[in-house]
């Protein structure tokens, strides 16, 4: 599977409604939700891993709830990533590595998501924290959030590395929420960084992190753009995982499978969203 569509978390509550963009059927559990959300979308990306390691009963629960075909991407805890270097961190990176191992074939990348705080002057840090993780056995991938990094020559330097180890760069795009006429973020706990987008491939797969705005139809441009990105890195043979957001999380499943209406009606050559197989696709506006 070329493309993976997903949303940020499985579990969120008020999904659950009679309404077209809602996710679950009404009179679903809490204990339901990742059974469902796994015959919706293709993968996840494992937000729940960077606040809380899973014990082996819940590892094993996770595999039982989801078919074979889905995919975890999931966060390394913040405890190795949010601690200062990251050296020092190996042995528990290492460890969770370990925790979650039995996820087996639902296991996508890894990803490493590093603070603000993390600049271009700890990249020998960097290096060998990338070094030393298992990358013949598991996927890693990076997004860094320090201004420097996405300036010359450190966007250069690593890049470069990156390429070098196989690890892949996570591309955030917080376009959709900044170039905007209003503050979709104004009520948000997390605000995401106004960074700069440079779609790069530094591995044979790309993750992509797309936070959208909670109306639809701002997020169309931006959206059109990305079309043309996955179907470029398609015909590359580039493995992606696009991963939809929103401060307003109840418009995150709906933005996701507006992306896939958006890619099938361009031709882009993308397997069917589990989602649509199980009810009618998006409605459009009719001559008759």
């Amino acid at each position: 599977m070329s493309f993976r569509l997903g949303c940020a978390i499985w579990a969120y509550k008020e999904w659950v409604g009679e309404s077209a963009g809602s996710l679950f059927p009404v009179g679903s559990r809490a204990t339901d939700f990742l059974h469902l959300y796994s015959r919706r979308f293709s993968t996840v990306e494992g937000n729940t891993t960077f606040y809380s390691i899973p014990d082996a009963a819940t590892v094993q629960r996770w595999v039982a709830e989801t078919p074979a075909s889905f995919k975890f991407c999931l966060k390394l805890p913040r405890d190795v990533t949010h601690q200062g270097l990251l050296t020092p961190a190996i042995p528990q990176a290492i460890a969770f590595l370990e925790q979650v191992q039995g996820l087996g074939d639902r296991l996508g990348p890894f990803f490493a998501q590093l603070p603000p705080s993390y600049s271009p002057d700890r990249l020998d840090d960097l290096r060998c924290f990338l070094t030393a993780l298992p990358r013949r056995r598991f996927q890693f991938a990076l997004e860094v959030r320090h201004l420097d990094w996405f300036k010359e020559p450190h966007v250069r330097e690593l890049n470069a590395m990156l390429t070098d180890l196989g690890v892949g760069r996570v591309l955030l795009d917080t376009r959709p929420i900044y170039d905007c006429p209003d503050n979709p973020q104004i009520a948000s706990e997390r605000r995401k960084p106004q960074l700069p987008l440079q779609p790069v491939v530094t591995a044979s797969f790309s993750l992509v992190r797309y936070i959208s705005h909670p109306n639809q139809d701002l997020n169309q441009r931006y959206l059109l753009e990305w079309t043309q990105q996955i179907d470029l890195w398609i015909q590359q043979g580039i493995q992606i995982y696009f991963f939809v957001h929103c401060p307003i999380e109840v418009h995150s499943p709906g933005n996701a499978r507006y992306l896939q209406l958006l890619l099938e009606e361009q031709g882009v050559s993308v397997p069917p969203l589990p989602w649509n197989a199980l009810e009618s696709p998006p409605t459009q506006l009719s001559l008759f």
